[in-house]
């Protein structure tokens, strides 16, 4: 999986080969992060339709974790590279000579990535968490809480995505780069995985229904066990 992650970096990295080398790394990372954590969230549905991905669902936890660590490594290139470790320009602040002091300035940014920092802490949690030690520590239906819950991080991640891709350079007032050519490719993998998210828990609500249903049904028939239209033995007797 390391290779993997490794080989999409470069890529990624080529893709953005005409952008200054902080933007260029930057987004590499941030997009190969956000591709291995797309596998993560959409292997486990889609194995659900077909089954000869089963197979796959053995790297998932490996992948969600390289998923974090590419984000750890794109969070420390916006603080080394974009902001130069001033952590409240990450917010987007900026200092006001005429002031002589920060002044909110960048309120998309600021948010954005507060959405982003929110995201990286929960991954670190789950990537703290994907392993046997904590499931025998926390117990199946704790440690099942805290993985199923990787929706919020998803969710996250999506909306942090999302901002940099349509939103922040949109700025008339100085020169922008040009658009990122994968904006519409990730948001094919946004509806994708959400598909198949939603698809594979209909799918299982369905079915825990039916044996239920049948359950309820048995449990009448049991009650009442005379066929519809049948004489009681009341009625017999008269």
């Amino acid at each position: 999986m390391l290779t993997i992650a490794a080989v999409l970096v470069f890529l990624f990295g080529m893709v953005h080969g005409d952008w200054d080398p902080m933007h260029r790394w930057n987004r590499a990372t941030a997009d190969a992060s956000f591709v291995l954590l797309a596998f993560t969230m959409g292997i486990g549905p889609a194995a659900r339709f077909w089954p000869k991905l089963l197979s796959l669902i053995a790297y998932r936890r490996e992948c969600g974790i390289y998923a974090v660590v590419l984000a750890l490594a794109h969070a420390l290139i916006i603080i080394e590279g974009w902001v130069q470790f001033d952590l409240l320009g990450l917010f987007g602040f900026v200092f006001h000579p005429d002031l002589g002091h920060q002044v909110m300035l960048q309120h998309g940014f600021g948010l954005a990535n507060l959405v982003g920092i929110v995201a990286l802490a929960y991954g670190f949690v789950l990537a703290a968490t994907s392993n046997d030690r904590s499931v025998r520590f926390l117990g199946p239906q704790v440690w099942k809480f805290v993985q199923t819950a990787a929706f919020v991080l998803w969710a996250l991640v999506v909306l942090h995505t999302a901002y940099f891709l349509f939103m922040h350079f949109l700025d008339f007032h100085r020169a922008v780069p040009a658009p990122n050519p994968l904006r519409w490719p990730f948001v094919a993998f946004v509806v994708l995985v959400s598909a198949l998210r939603i698809t594979a828990s209909v799918v299982t609500w369905r079915q825990k229904r039916r044996p239920s249903r049948a359950k309820s049904e048995g449990a009448v028939l049991e009650a009442d066990p005379q066929p519809s239209g049948a004489p009681s033995p009341a009625s017999e007797r008269t």
